[in-house]
């Protein structure tokens, strides 16, 4: 299996660099869209275990709603934009109010939903970009789909092509939030994940030496 005993605290850097930038943008997406200031946290990048990646999602019994999205070219990975469901139905009351009546509840619901995985596809395609554009590197995303369910269920299904070539996967985090609301947990949190044979390239793309 793949280590990364060669991925020390400058390699973490450059990789939270990217995080701040691409996340910047996927805010400034995400602000446009629910027309609200929206602010960040600073982006971690860490080297973590598989199974502490369900606490980075609030635990593995934390109810969530995710969007994954596979990405392909120079870098494969995935990417995830998730919040807990309370904070989900916030952001989308925000973006469906006219058809959040009660007496719309089902077409509430499934327009909902579609309105949801439709903000999280516009701030992934914002964050993937900008990673592109800094790194000059070609990628990728693939169909996103949109889970709801505990965050352990919805963190394997996005890890189970990685699990035969390494244990521990190399993530980078932001969590962001609606500017002024009182709101204890952050509504939307970006997690992208690198497959291990992508950070030779990547490293390589940032002129960054990597020793193996």
């Amino acid at each position: 299996m793949k280590n990364y005993e060669f991925i020390h605290s400058t390699h973490l850097d450059v990789l939270r660099e990217i995080g701040n930038i691409g996340a910047g943008h996927a805010a400034t997406s995400l602000s446009a869209l629910l027309g609200r200031k929206i602010e960040m946290t600073i982006p971690e990048a860490t080297v973590i275990p598989f199974d502490e990646l369900p606490d980075r999602m609030g635990g593995s019994e934390n109810e969530i709603a995710a969007i994954f999205t596979p990405v392909t070219g120079d870098t494969p990975g995935s990417v995830y934009f998730f919040s807990d469901v309370t904070q989900s139905n916030a952001v989308i009351q925000q973006l469906t109010h006219p058809l959040s009546e009660a007496t719309h509840q089902d077409l509430a619901a499934q327009y909902g939903q579609s309105a949801f995985l439709e903000a999280g596809n516009i701030v992934i395609g914002s964050y993937l970009s900008a990673f592109a554009d800094l790194t000059g590197l070609q990628v990728t995303r693939g169909v996103p789909d949109l889970s709801i369910d505990m965050a352990g269920a919805i963190i394997s299904h996005g890890l189970s092509r990685l699990l035969i070539q390494s244990d521990v996967a190399i993530c980078i985090d932001t969590h962001m939030r609606i500017d002024g609301e009182t709101a204890t947990r952050n509504f939307g949190s970006i997690l992208l994940l690198f497959d291990p044979d992508s950070f030779n390239v990547l490293f390589k793309a940032l002129g960054v030496e990597i020793d193996e």
